[in-house]
Protein backbone atom coordinates (compact mmCIF):
# COMPACT_ATOMS: atom_id res chain seq x y z
CA UNK A 1 0.00 0.00 0.00
CA UNK A 2 1.46 3.32 -1.12
CA UNK A 3 2.44 5.96 1.82
CA UNK A 4 0.39 8.92 2.12
CA UNK A 5 2.80 12.24 1.39
CA UNK A 6 4.73 13.54 3.67
CA UNK A 7 2.12 16.83 3.79
CA UNK A 8 -0.48 14.60 4.87
CA UNK A 9 1.08 13.10 7.35
CA UNK A 10 1.68 15.76 8.89
CA UNK A 11 -1.54 17.83 8.87
CA UNK A 12 -2.98 14.34 10.28
CA UNK A 13 -0.06 14.43 12.88
CA UNK A 14 -0.82 18.45 13.92
CA UNK A 15 -4.44 17.85 13.77
CA UNK A 16 -4.79 14.70 15.74
CA UNK A 17 -2.33 16.36 18.52
CA UNK A 18 -5.03 19.31 18.36
CA UNK A 19 -8.11 17.02 18.76
CA UNK A 20 -6.64 14.97 21.34
CA UNK A 21 -5.28 18.32 23.31
CA UNK A 22 -1.66 17.77 23.38
CA UNK A 23 -1.92 20.58 21.53
CA UNK A 24 -4.28 23.92 23.15
CA UNK A 25 -5.68 26.80 21.61
CA UNK A 26 -2.77 29.62 21.38
CA UNK A 27 0.28 27.26 21.46
CA UNK A 28 3.10 27.61 19.47
CA UNK A 29 3.75 25.04 16.58
CA UNK A 30 7.24 23.86 16.00
CA UNK A 31 9.36 25.96 14.05
CA UNK A 32 9.39 25.08 9.83
CA UNK A 33 12.89 24.34 10.49
CA UNK A 34 12.15 21.52 13.81
CA UNK A 35 9.58 20.12 11.31
CA UNK A 36 11.50 20.07 9.08
CA UNK A 37 14.08 18.14 11.06
CA UNK A 38 11.10 15.97 12.61
CA UNK A 39 9.30 14.95 9.66
CA UNK A 40 13.57 14.74 7.74
CA UNK A 41 11.98 16.70 4.94
CA UNK A 42 12.91 19.78 2.46
CA UNK A 43 10.55 22.85 3.62
CA UNK A 44 8.46 22.27 0.91
CA UNK A 45 5.83 19.30 2.40
CA UNK A 46 5.90 21.79 6.00
CA UNK A 47 4.96 24.75 4.56
CA UNK A 48 2.09 23.39 2.43
CA UNK A 49 1.13 21.27 5.51
CA UNK A 50 0.74 24.45 7.62
CA UNK A 51 -0.89 26.44 4.80
CA UNK A 52 -3.39 23.66 4.57
CA UNK A 53 -4.35 23.80 8.28
CA UNK A 54 -4.48 27.39 8.22
CA UNK A 55 -7.24 26.88 5.39
CA UNK A 56 -8.93 24.40 7.47
CA UNK A 57 -8.83 26.62 10.38
CA UNK A 58 -6.66 24.40 12.55
CA UNK A 59 -3.94 26.66 12.86
CA UNK A 60 -3.12 30.58 12.18
CA UNK A 61 0.25 31.85 10.73
CA UNK A 62 1.72 35.05 12.47
CA UNK A 63 4.06 36.60 9.81
CA UNK A 64 7.02 36.80 11.82
CA UNK A 65 6.31 35.15 14.65
CA UNK A 66 5.40 31.70 13.36
CA UNK A 67 2.14 29.79 13.73
CA UNK A 68 -0.27 28.93 16.06
CA UNK A 69 -3.04 26.29 17.27
CA UNK A 70 -6.46 28.39 16.38
CA UNK A 71 -8.45 29.77 19.38
CA UNK A 72 -11.48 27.99 17.70
CA UNK A 73 -9.84 25.14 15.78
CA UNK A 74 -12.73 22.76 14.34
CA UNK A 75 -14.25 20.10 16.07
Amino acid sequence: MPQAPLYEQIIADVSASIRAGTLHPDDKLPSIAELREQYQSSAWPVRYALRILEERGWIVTRQGKGSFVASKPPA
